[in-house]
């Protein structure tokens, strides 16, 4: 469970576990995650054992790190692809203002409700999902330091944004990770895929690999960070992705942080998630993504638990943040009222 306004403070340590400490007496607390090595493998490969202990309101707590299934198992090796089974027949389906949906039993594949989800269109950073996945599965040192290039800021046939960041600015891998998660920057997805060994071409090429091994087949990438409109998917295949992006413990953590302190040296940056539902608190949302570019609209990617069943949702194209964040919240409402599968 993740606490609002959080902030987390990653440093390296030679403890011989990740651990995130948690002062929750304040309702804001500090936290510290302490990484070597040998922390960032355990995370990636699954050695570390599903023992985390949940915040709790009336006092400090623990929380060791793990890699956590949808059903609480600690494992990665071998993330399981669940096959998309086009079967919906539930009735009273809400509406939605998006052009594109996928509502999916994470644990069977059944679709519980769709709409133009066989169709493909431009995913924003949604594509960062697939950058996490391919740097997961590199086994990278994740505590090596990388330095932002005035190319990262940039690339050929991309859109045009903002950042916080500034060419220049270093922060290790984890880090870079995390801020391209959680608050989508594009210089540290492009970085991620600067640094991969081959350079920007062979990351492309892995992300291109991974969807093609995952049955992704509507789905293709141009670059790493979602600002080219050439990065294009289906509501199915990101159903797929989402799944298989939740059996990796170092993503579910890092996509779902509220907040995060980066210390940058000379500055501090503040940073908060992109996920309004992140943010406030009030679903078990285990993966998160959120994606914008005129072309694509407003996206966002979810794994969740609802009624004790694990359930991915997808959303493409929608006309605002708020048509987003209320297309989300009619969707997970609806499905938490379903019957429980027998």
């Amino acid at each position: 469970m993740h606490m609002l306004g959080m902030s987390i403070l990653l440093s390296m340590s030679s403890a011989s576990f990740a651990e995130l400490v948690v002062d929750a007496s304040k309702g804001t607390g500090q936290a510290a995650l302490n990484w070597s090595s040998e922390d960032a493998n355990q995370l990636l490969n699954g050695d570390v054992s599903s023992s985390a202990e949940e915040v709790s309101p009336q006092g400090s707590t623990k929380i060791t790190t793990s890699v956590r299934s949808s059903n609480g198992v600690a494992q990665h090796s071998a993330p399981k692809t669940v096959q998309v089974l086009n079967n919906s027949n539930y009735s009273n389906q809400p509406s939605v203002n998006a052009r594109a949906a996928l509502v999916m039993d994470g644990q069977t594949g059944e679709v519980l409700f769709s709409k133009n989800s066989n169709t493909a269109y431009p995913i924003a950073s949604i594509t960062k999902l697939m950058t996490a996945v391919v740097i997961s599965d590199s086994r990278l040192n994740m505590s090596e330091k990388i330095t932002l290039q005035q190319s990262d800021f940039s690339c050929s046939g991309c859109k045009s944004s903002s950042s916080t960041l500034r060419a220049g600015d270093s922060m290790n891998r984890a880090e870079a990770l995390l801020v391209a998660l959680m608050k989508s920057e594009n210089p540290a997805a492009s970085a991620l895929a600067r640094t991969f060994p081959g350079g920007r071409a062979a990351f492309i090429s892995a992300m291109n690999a991974k969807a093609r091994a995952l049955g992704m087949n509507s789905t293709h990438y141009m670059e790493s960070t979602g600002l080219h409109p050439g990065n294009v998917s289906s509501a199915r295949d990101l159903g797929i992705l989402v799944n298989t992006a939740s059996q990796y413990g170092l993503i579910r953590q890092f996509s779902t942080t509220p907040s995060y302190d980066f210390n940058l040296g000379y500055r501090v940056l503040k940073s908060n998630n992109t996920n309004a539902l992140v943010r406030n608190g009030g679903w078990n949302i285990n993966i998160s993504k959120t994606g914008y570019i005129n072309e694509a609209g407003r996206c966002v990617v979810m794994h969740t638990t609802l009624n004790n069943r694990p359930a991915v949702v997808v959303l493409l194209g929608a006309d605002s943040s708020a048509a987003r964040t209320n297309d989300a919240t009619r969707l997970m409402s609806w499905v938490s009222n379903l019957p429980k599968r027998i």
